[in-house]
């Protein structure tokens, strides 16, 4: 069942509008592909929406909608005034109508693509809105506002998930070691399958099984075992396992972590130095996002990405730190909020209250190991920094020990 729209948010949406120098927010989908016009407007999910619409919320004023006619009912939901269009010459007077007024409008795309996850507008309606004379800008931070913030049932829901993820951890390693030292046969597979027993026990959701890797298969960063595919554990192997879940319910959000151990009674050395670079990068990060959310100074997802990557650069390993520094997390495992990321992406999204992200720098030495530690994170509506399923890791584990 779809979500009802609830029309303060055109208020809210207004209200916001004033921060970012916008005459307007225009919606634009086509066959679904704007995940964000699909959420934010509670499109009804029933629906086939198979014409192209536009939507205008002003940043002062009534909104207005632009269908074809054969859908011209699909944005009843919505308030403000309609024009419906049949050819494309048509359509084009429409938008024409619709942007009346409009210098400059917020859509969902990203200059250069520089954040790709929120380009769900295609390069020529972007033309064509152009085309009308109004210039455009990204809705990066709005969407982000309307889109990934999480509501207390949310995080409190999170929280006990957060726990359920930290205790299965410890459960794994037990699980490992109780078969090792009965001299059973282990693979990363039935690790695997182990976790999603703790799962499916709690009623939790994934939509990805989670991660067991063993020694250079940890090296590569999104390994992942099958039934047909997989590696033995033995004494004296390296281990990782990275696990995430959310409650089987509508709109649960997910938690993730990752930890690393060695099936052994002693961890040796080269496991030990790396693993303190990748902990430390961790921690110089969340640190950073602690301390600039007690001075009340705003910081971006590349911002944060920097302080982990530099820090692990500085130790030697930076050509080894593959990857972001973190993601959005929201009902979708990745979601649509700021990333923490300055690599693969330049995401100058703020990091703003009620929205939550993972910190996982990691290290992968090709062809022998890999080191990744990762933790979430949660700003509340007041600004407190919140780290979800403590204790993190702080040392590795000694499997055997």
């Amino acid at each position: 069942m779809t979500e009802q729209f609830n029309p303060n948010t055109i208020t809210e949406i207004q209200k916001a509008m004033q921060e970012y120098n916008v005459d307007g927010w225009l919606f634009y989908d086509f066959w679904k592909a704007n995940s964000f016009a699909q959420k934010i407007l509670k499109m009804p999910s029933h629906i086939v929406q198979s014409r192209r619409f536009f939507y205008l919320i002003p940043k002062q004023g009534e909104p207005k909608k632009l269908l074809h006619n054969i859908e011209q009912f699909n944005l009843d939901h919505l308030p403000g005034s309609k024009k419906t269009y049949v050819s494309w010459k048509s359509g084009d007077d429409g938008l024409r109508w619709i942007l009346e007024g409009m210098k400059t409008v917020a859509m969902e795309y990203s200059p250069m693509n520089a954040i790709p996850y929120v380009s769900k507008v295609d390069a020529g309606t972007i033309e064509r809105v152009k085309n009308c004379g109004v210039n455009i800008v990204s809705s990066a931070d709005l969407a982000q506002y309307f889109d990934a913030r999480w509501n207390e049932e949310q995080l409190r829901d999170n929280l006990e998930v957060s726990k359920v993820l930290r205790q299965t951890v410890d459960d794994v390693f037990a699980f490992i070691k109780e078969k090792i030292t009965s001299k059973q046969r282990v693979t990363e597979y039935d690790v695997q399958q182990f976790m999603l027993s703790i799962f499916k026990k709690n009623d939790y959701y994934t939509e990805f099984d989670p991660n067991c890797s063993v020694n250079a298969n940890s090296a590569n960063p999104h390994y992942e075992p099958t039934k047909e595919i997989h590696t033995e554990l033995h004494e004296n192997d390296f281990v990782l396992i990275d696990l995430w879940a959310k409650k089987n319910k509508p709109g649960a959000t997910y938690g993730d972590i990752t930890w690393v151990g060695f099936i052994g009674n002693s961890v040796p050395e080269k496991y030990v130095k790396v693993f303190n670079v990748v902990s430390g990068g961790r921690d110089a990060a969340i640190s950073f996002v602690e301390n600039s959310f007690a001075n009340k100074k705003k910081i971006r997802g590349c911002d944060v990405d920097d302080v982990s990557r530099n820090y692990i650069a500085e130790r030697g390993y930076g050509e080894y730190f593959v990857h972001r520094t973190g993601h959005s997390i929201t009902e979708d495992l990745h979601g649509t909020g700021a990333h923490i990321d300055n690599l693969e992406t330049h995401d100058e999204r703020l990091i703003i209250p009620e929205t939550s992200f993972s910190i996982e720098p990691g290290v992968y030495l090709q062809g022998d190991f890999g080191i990744r530690s990762e933790v979430d994170m949660f700003i509340t509506k007041e600004g407190k920094v919140m780290v979800t399923g403590e204790p993190r890791q702080m040392e590795m584990i000694a499997i055997l020990k």
